[in-house]
C-alpha cells in the first residue's frame, strides 16, 4: 500500500463520532444536527424532473469533457454571475463530479512530487481534502492561519520566503469554510503577485459562493478578481464550484472547474484516466440548474432569515457574528471546544463541530481551538430551537 496513506488523519466526523461515543442525549429532546454542512432545503422539483426525463442517457458512456450544452450553460452562468465575459466553454470550463473530488484530483495533476520539498499551501482551519490531496500527491501541506486578529484572512506574510519557493499549489476557500470570510480584491492582488513570483497554481474553492445575505452584493470570485486586475487569461488560476449548496443537490455530485486553459487541458488529460465523467442524466439536470436563478434566490432567502433570527440569539452567549457568506456560524466557546460539543450533545441533543477538528497546529497555535462550527442547514424552527438549547447550555456553564 502507498505509505502516504499513513499520513492521513481521521476525517473530522470520524473524530466527532469518537468524541460522542458513550453520550446518551436526553430522550425527550429530538436531535438537531448542526455539525455537518449538508444542505437540508428541498431539492427543486424541476431539477428532479429533468433528471428522470433523461434516464435514457444511462445507455451511453459519457465523455469526460461533458456535453457542449453543459459547458456552455456553465460558461454563461459564470459570465452572468460575475459580470465578466463568459469563458470559452471548449477550453476554459470542465464539468466535474462535485467540487470535492475535483479539489482532490487537481493536486494529483498539478504536483510534481519528484521535486524535493514539494509543498501545498492551505488555509487553517481548512477543508481536510486539501491536506489529504497534498500528501497523496507527494507533497507536504503548509498552513496559513486565519485568525480573528487578522480578520480571518490567510496570513501570507507569515510564510517564510524559502517556503514559498517550494510551494507548487495554493488552495484558497472563499467564502471560507468555516469562517465565511470572502477574499477581497487586494488579497487577490497579493496572491496573484506571489503566484507570478514563485510560479505556483491557485485552486480557488468557491462552493459557498451563492449563499450570501445581500442579493445586491454577491461575493467576489477568483475569475472576477483576475479580470478586474487585468489577468484575462486566468494564468495559473482555476476556480471550483458546485451545485450542491447553490441548488440543494449534494447527492447529484455535479460541479465544474474553470480558468487557465493550459492547466485545464492537462487536467482533462488526467481525468480521462482518472474516470471523472458525469452521467448524461446528471449533465441534463445540471444544465437546467445552472440556467435557473429563481430557486437560488429562494434558497438564499431561507438562509438569510435563519441567520437574521439565530445569530442575535447566539451572540448573547457566544462570541459570533454574521459571516460574509456561506451557511456557518464560527463561534468562540467559553470552554474547550471538544468538551463544549460533547456536553452540548449530552445535555441538549444538539450537535456542533469542534473547531480544533478543522485545523492543525501551526505557528504554535491551533486556530480552530476554542471555536465551534454551527451549520445553519436545518429548517428555521429547528435552528431556533437549537439556539435556545445552546443558550440554556451556556447559562449552565
Amino acid at each position: 500500500m502507498n505509505p502516504r496513506l499513513d499520513l492521513l488523519q481521521p476525517y473530522p466526523f470520524e473524530k466527532l463520532r469518537a468524541l460522542f461515543a458513550g453520550v446518551s442525549p436526553p430522550a425527550d429532546l429530538g436531535e438537531i444536527r448542526l455539525s455537518i454542512g449538508e444542505p437540508q432545503h428541498e431539492t427543486p422539483a424541476f431539477i428532479k424532473e429533468v433528471l428522470t426525463q433523461n434516464l435514457g442517457g444511462l445507455a451511453a458512456y459519457p465523455a469526460t469533457q461533458g456535453t457542449e450544452p453543459l459547458r456552455r450553460a456553465i460558461a454563461d452562468w459564470i459570465g452572468r454571475r460575475y459580470a465578466i465575459p463568459a469563458p470559452d466553454p471548449a477550453t476554459q470550463v470542465l464539468p466535474v463530479l462535485g467540487s470535492r473530488e475535483a479539489l482532490f484530483a487537481f493536486a494529483q495533476a498539478v504536483i510534481d512530487g519528484g521535486r524535493p520539498n514539494a509543498r501545498v499551501l492551505c488555509p487553517n482551519p481548512f477543508y481536510q481534502i486539501y491536506e489529504g490531496a497534498a500528501y497523496l500527491a507527494g507533497a507536504s501541506p503548509v498552513f496559513a492561519n486565519t485568525l480573528p486578529q487578522n480578520g480571518f484572512e490567510m496570513d501570507f506574510a507569515a510564510i517564510p520566503a524559502d517556503t514559498w519557493r517550494d510551494i507548487q499549489l495554493v488552495y484558497v476557500c472563499s467564502p471560507g469554510n468555516p469562517t465565511g470570510k470572502v477574499m477581497g480584491l487586494e488579497t487577490w492582488r497579493t496572491l496573484f503577485e506571489l503566484s507570478d513570483r514563485h510560479g505556483f497554481v491557485i485552486a480557488s474553492d468557491e462552493c459557498y459562493s451563492e449563499i450570501y445575505p445581500d442579493d445586491g452584493a454577491p461575493p467576489l470570485g477568483g475569475l472576477e478578481a483576475a479580470r478586474r486586475l487585468g489577468r484575462d487569461d486566468y494564468r495559473r488560476l482555476v476556480m471550483f464550484s458546485s451545485l450542491s449548496k447553490r441548488s440543494n443537490v449534494p447527492g447529484l455530485r455535479s460541479g465544474f472547474v474553470a480558468g487557465d486553459a493550459a492547466i485545464l487541458k492537462k487536467f482533462l488529460l488526467y481525468r480521462t484516466y482518472h474516470g471523472g465523467a458525469m452521467s448524461p442524466p446528471v449533465q441534463a439536470a445540471s444544465v437546467a440548474a445552472w440556467n435557473d436563478e429563481a430557486h437560488v434566490r429562494d434558497n438564499r432567502r431561507l438562509y438569510a432569515e435563519k441567520f437574521a433570527r439565530v445569530t442575535p440569539l447566539l451572540a448573547r452567549h457566544l462570541e459570533t457574528s454574521l459571516p460574509d457568506a456561506g451557511f456557518y456560524l464560527w463561534a468562540r466557546t467559553p470552554i474547550d471546544d471538544a468538551r463544549f460539543a460533547r456536553e452540548l450533545l449530552g445535555q441538549y441533543n444538539v450537535t456542533v463541530l469542534p473547531g480544533s477538528y478543522l485545523a492543525r497546529e501551526s505557528g504554535g497555535v491551533n486556530p480552530g481551538a476554542g471555536f465551534v462550527r454551527i451549520a445553519l442547514v436545518a429548517p428555521l424552527q429547528e435552528c431556533l430551537d437549537a439556539a435556545g438549547r445552546i443558550a440554556d447550555f451556556c447559562h449552565s456553564l
